[in-house]
Protein backbone atom coordinates (compact mmCIF):
# COMPACT_ATOMS: atom_id res chain seq x y z
CA UNK A 1 0.00 0.00 0.00
CA UNK A 2 2.86 2.34 0.82
CA UNK A 3 4.38 1.51 -2.70
CA UNK A 4 1.05 2.94 -4.18
CA UNK A 5 1.28 5.78 -2.37
CA UNK A 6 4.34 6.76 -3.43
CA UNK A 7 3.96 5.99 -7.23
CA UNK A 8 0.91 8.03 -6.66
CA UNK A 9 2.50 11.41 -5.61
CA UNK A 10 5.15 10.35 -7.88
CA UNK A 11 3.00 10.35 -10.64
CA UNK A 12 1.06 13.47 -9.38
CA UNK A 13 4.34 15.66 -9.01
CA UNK A 14 4.91 14.64 -12.84
CA UNK A 15 1.87 15.62 -13.90
CA UNK A 16 2.49 18.98 -12.16
CA UNK A 17 5.71 19.12 -13.70
CA UNK A 18 4.35 19.17 -17.24
CA UNK A 19 1.63 22.03 -16.57
CA UNK A 20 4.52 23.96 -15.23
CA UNK A 21 6.70 23.53 -18.65
CA UNK A 22 3.24 23.98 -20.69
CA UNK A 23 2.56 27.23 -19.23
CA UNK A 24 6.25 28.33 -19.55
CA UNK A 25 6.29 27.55 -23.19
CA UNK A 26 2.89 29.82 -23.12
CA UNK A 27 4.20 32.58 -21.39
CA UNK A 28 7.66 32.72 -23.77
CA UNK A 29 5.01 32.53 -27.13
CA UNK A 30 3.25 35.40 -25.40
CA UNK A 31 6.50 37.31 -24.82
CA UNK A 32 7.68 36.55 -28.46
CA UNK A 33 4.41 36.96 -29.95
CA UNK A 34 4.69 40.51 -28.06
CA UNK A 35 7.64 40.94 -29.23
CA UNK A 36 6.66 40.58 -32.78
CA UNK A 37 3.52 42.87 -32.29
CA UNK A 38 5.75 45.79 -31.14
CA UNK A 39 8.37 45.76 -33.67
CA UNK A 40 5.29 45.62 -35.87
CA UNK A 41 3.48 48.57 -35.06
CA UNK A 42 7.56 50.54 -34.31
CA UNK A 43 8.25 49.67 -38.53
CA UNK A 44 4.48 51.06 -39.25
CA UNK A 45 4.96 54.08 -36.78
CA UNK A 46 8.82 54.58 -39.28
CA UNK A 47 7.19 54.57 -42.58
CA UNK A 48 4.00 56.55 -41.35
CA UNK A 49 6.29 59.21 -40.13
CA UNK A 50 8.42 59.05 -43.54
CA UNK A 51 5.07 59.28 -45.53
CA UNK A 52 4.54 62.54 -43.85
CA UNK A 53 8.29 63.76 -44.00
CA UNK A 54 7.94 62.97 -48.05
CA UNK A 55 4.49 64.58 -48.31
CA UNK A 56 5.44 67.54 -46.26
CA UNK A 57 8.17 68.16 -48.25
CA UNK A 58 6.61 67.46 -51.51
CA UNK A 59 3.24 70.29 -50.60
CA UNK A 60 5.60 73.16 -48.54
CA UNK A 61 8.69 72.99 -50.34
CA UNK A 62 8.57 74.66 -54.08
CA UNK A 63 11.75 72.97 -56.55
CA UNK A 64 12.09 74.56 -59.88
CA UNK A 65 13.21 70.50 -61.61
CA UNK A 66 9.86 68.77 -62.25
CA UNK A 67 12.52 65.95 -61.93
CA UNK A 68 12.53 66.36 -58.19
CA UNK A 69 9.00 66.48 -57.46
CA UNK A 70 8.07 63.44 -59.42
CA UNK A 71 11.19 61.98 -56.90
CA UNK A 72 9.29 62.60 -53.91
CA UNK A 73 5.89 61.76 -55.33
CA UNK A 74 7.52 58.07 -56.59
CA UNK A 75 8.66 57.85 -52.29
CA UNK A 76 5.38 59.23 -51.49
CA UNK A 77 3.82 56.26 -52.98
CA UNK A 78 6.02 53.75 -52.81
CA UNK A 79 6.01 54.38 -48.84
CA UNK A 80 2.30 54.38 -48.76
CA UNK A 81 2.53 50.92 -50.71
CA UNK A 82 4.93 48.92 -48.15
CA UNK A 83 2.55 50.76 -44.97
CA UNK A 84 -0.54 49.54 -46.24
CA UNK A 85 1.48 45.81 -46.74
CA UNK A 86 3.04 46.39 -43.03
CA UNK A 87 -0.22 47.16 -41.48
CA UNK A 88 -1.89 43.78 -43.45
CA UNK A 89 0.65 41.77 -42.09
CA UNK A 90 0.13 43.37 -38.73
CA UNK A 91 -3.53 42.36 -38.41
CA UNK A 92 -3.17 38.84 -39.55
CA UNK A 93 -1.22 38.52 -35.71
CA UNK A 94 -2.77 40.92 -33.42
CA UNK A 95 -7.07 40.33 -34.34
CA UNK A 96 -6.65 36.67 -33.03
CA UNK A 97 -6.37 36.01 -29.28
CA UNK A 98 -3.73 32.87 -29.03
CA UNK A 99 -4.84 32.32 -25.33
CA UNK A 100 -8.40 31.33 -26.47
CA UNK A 101 -8.29 30.20 -30.35
CA UNK A 102 -4.61 28.61 -30.32
CA UNK A 103 -5.43 26.93 -33.62
CA UNK A 104 -6.86 29.82 -35.29
CA UNK A 105 -3.86 31.71 -34.45
CA UNK A 106 -1.70 28.95 -35.73
CA UNK A 107 -3.23 29.21 -38.87
CA UNK A 108 -2.60 33.56 -39.12
CA UNK A 109 0.74 32.59 -38.32
CA UNK A 110 1.77 30.38 -41.00
CA UNK A 111 0.48 33.04 -42.95
CA UNK A 112 2.08 35.54 -41.75
CA UNK A 113 5.38 33.85 -42.17
CA UNK A 114 3.93 33.17 -45.92
CA UNK A 115 3.39 37.21 -46.37
CA UNK A 116 6.74 38.28 -44.79
CA UNK A 117 8.41 35.90 -47.04
CA UNK A 118 6.85 37.53 -49.97
CA UNK A 119 7.60 40.92 -48.79
CA UNK A 120 11.41 40.39 -48.54
CA UNK A 121 11.88 38.29 -51.73
CA UNK A 122 9.23 39.69 -54.05
CA UNK A 123 7.90 42.95 -52.70
CA UNK A 124 10.94 44.32 -51.38
CA UNK A 125 12.59 44.78 -54.78
CA UNK A 126 9.88 46.68 -56.32
CA UNK A 127 10.39 49.18 -52.71
CA UNK A 128 14.24 49.51 -53.44
CA UNK A 129 13.70 49.85 -56.63
CA UNK A 130 10.69 52.73 -56.29
CA UNK A 131 13.02 54.25 -53.45
CA UNK A 132 15.82 54.11 -55.45
CA UNK A 133 14.63 55.37 -58.59
CA UNK A 134 12.62 58.28 -56.27
CA UNK A 135 15.78 59.50 -54.83
CA UNK A 136 17.65 59.80 -57.95
CA UNK A 137 15.06 62.18 -59.21
CA UNK A 138 15.12 63.58 -56.05
CA UNK A 139 18.84 64.59 -56.00
CA UNK A 140 19.11 65.12 -59.67
CA UNK A 141 18.77 68.67 -58.63
CA UNK A 142 20.46 69.15 -56.15
CA UNK A 143 23.75 67.20 -57.49
CA UNK A 144 23.33 69.36 -60.49
CA UNK A 145 24.80 72.24 -58.60
CA UNK A 146 27.70 69.97 -56.08
CA UNK A 147 31.62 69.54 -57.46
CA UNK A 148 31.67 66.12 -59.43
CA UNK A 149 33.82 64.88 -56.48
CA UNK A 150 30.67 65.27 -53.88
CA UNK A 151 27.94 63.69 -56.53
CA UNK A 152 30.21 60.82 -57.49
CA UNK A 153 30.58 60.28 -53.79
CA UNK A 154 26.84 60.84 -52.97
CA UNK A 155 26.49 58.54 -55.75
CA UNK A 156 28.60 55.80 -54.93
CA UNK A 157 28.00 55.48 -51.59
CA UNK A 158 23.58 55.25 -51.96
CA UNK A 159 24.83 52.36 -54.73
CA UNK A 160 26.88 50.78 -52.14
CA UNK A 161 24.36 51.44 -49.04
CA UNK A 162 21.41 49.80 -51.62
CA UNK A 163 23.58 46.51 -52.78
CA UNK A 164 24.55 46.23 -48.66
CA UNK A 165 21.04 46.31 -47.45
CA UNK A 166 19.38 44.11 -50.68
CA UNK A 167 22.38 41.37 -49.45
CA UNK A 168 23.63 41.26 -46.58
CA UNK A 169 21.50 42.96 -44.08
CA UNK A 170 18.00 41.70 -45.87
CA UNK A 171 19.08 37.96 -45.87
CA UNK A 172 20.82 37.85 -42.26
CA UNK A 173 17.30 39.74 -41.21
CA UNK A 174 15.48 37.01 -43.13
CA UNK A 175 17.22 34.18 -41.43
CA UNK A 176 16.78 35.75 -37.92
CA UNK A 177 13.20 36.00 -38.43
CA UNK A 178 11.93 32.85 -40.10
CA UNK A 179 14.16 31.34 -36.87
CA UNK A 180 11.87 33.45 -34.63
CA UNK A 181 8.65 32.12 -36.01
CA UNK A 182 9.89 28.81 -37.21
CA UNK A 183 10.37 28.77 -33.11
CA UNK A 184 7.07 30.07 -32.34
CA UNK A 185 4.98 28.14 -34.62
CA UNK A 186 6.93 24.61 -33.33
CA UNK A 187 5.97 26.22 -29.69
CA UNK A 188 2.17 26.68 -31.01
CA UNK A 189 1.86 23.67 -32.58
CA UNK A 190 3.16 21.58 -29.27
CA UNK A 191 0.90 24.02 -27.40
CA UNK A 192 -2.43 23.25 -29.43
CA UNK A 193 -1.89 19.86 -29.50
CA UNK A 194 -1.94 19.52 -25.44
CA UNK A 195 -4.49 21.95 -25.40
CA UNK A 196 -6.62 20.75 -27.65
CA UNK A 197 -7.24 23.16 -31.27
CA UNK A 198 -10.02 24.66 -30.23
CA UNK A 199 -9.77 24.56 -26.31
CA UNK A 200 -8.82 27.76 -24.07
CA UNK A 201 -5.28 28.11 -22.77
Amino acid sequence: MQDFENIQSLWQSHSVEVKISSGEMLDQAKKEVNAIRIKSLLNIGGMVLSFIAFSAALLYFNFDSWTTNLGIEILVLAVAIYTILLYREHRLISRNDFTEHPGAFLGKLHEYQLSRFNLYNRLYWFYVAAISLGFVLFFFETLHNLDTWIQVSIILFTVLWMVFCATILRKAFMKKEKERIDLLIEKFERISAQFGENGPI
